[in-house]
């Protein structure tokens, strides 16, 4: 876990190639210290986690189509992620939950305001996407797959690493369309009654290299499951 200060930044994109409406309006968000994952959990991780006592539902200890301890554990749903959050809060009387969209992206950016939290430019040496055809950016040898996650060395300045590419990280808030009326004290955005769509955040490597900006943001259903699918733990 990387301890992250609180702190000030723009959430979102301004108008700028390859931005979604769902990122706009970039607005000021004001977010608590907390501590997050220097990276995605790993098959490791979530085996261990995976045995513990159920709270609320039962977890497939080896559920990752791509083997290996120190790969990201992937075929995850939203509400899986949050019953290892629950086992491990109960095992470390220690409260661990997904992240905020809100913490997510001030991670990720590290007090950076270019597209990836290395600058504009994405290289296959830096993180797992996915090819594409797309001039602007790099072109390279791609594995087509999840990766270890200490397979790339370039930490951004809070130390935190694969927040571009590898696997789609669930967040707590709820799915809205664009950023008007969102909250900015960095707490997640939920809705007054219960959605089926979550927020998943910094692409895959299934995902060309638009989708995995600072900004970029998707939605995915709460029993959506699938290899680009992983997620990472905080506490505060």
């Amino acid at each position: 876990m990387i301890a992250i200060a609180n702190g000030n930044f723009f959430m979102g994109s301004s108008e700028q190639i390859n931005a979604s409406s769902s990122e706009y309006p970039q607005h000021p968000v004001s977010v608590n210290s907390f501590f997050i994952g220097k990276y995605p959990i790993t098959q490791k991780q979530w085996k261990a986690v995976a045995c513990l006592p159920q709270i609320n539902r039962p977890l497939v200890v080896d559920c990752s189509k791509f083997k290996g301890d120190s790969y990201p554990v992937e075929q995850v749903c939203w509400d899986d992620a949050v019953e290892f959050c629950d086992r491990l809060s109960q095992k470390t009387d220690r409260y661990y939950r997904l992240p905020s969209e809100a913490e997510w992206e001030y991670a990720c950016r590290a007090g950076t305001k270019t597209l990836f939290y290395f600058g504009d430019i994405i290289t296959p040496d830096l993180a797992n996407y996915k090819d594409c055809e797309d001039l602007k950016f790099s072109r390279g040898v791609f594995p087509n797959q999840t990766t270890p996650v200490d397979n790339f060395k370039f930490a951004n300045t809070f130390g935190l690493y694969d927040m571009h590419g590898l696997v789609w990280e669930w967040c707590m808030d709820h799915w809205h369309n664009s950023y008007n009326k969102a909250p900015n004290d960095g707490t997640a955005w939920l809705n007054d009654r219960d959605s089926q769509l979550r927020v998943i955040r910094g692409g895959s490597w299934a995902d060309p290299p638009g989708n995995c900006r600072s900004a970029s943001r998707k939605k995915a259903r709460i029993d959506e499951q699938g290899t680009y699918l992983g997620f990472r733990v905080v506490f505060s």
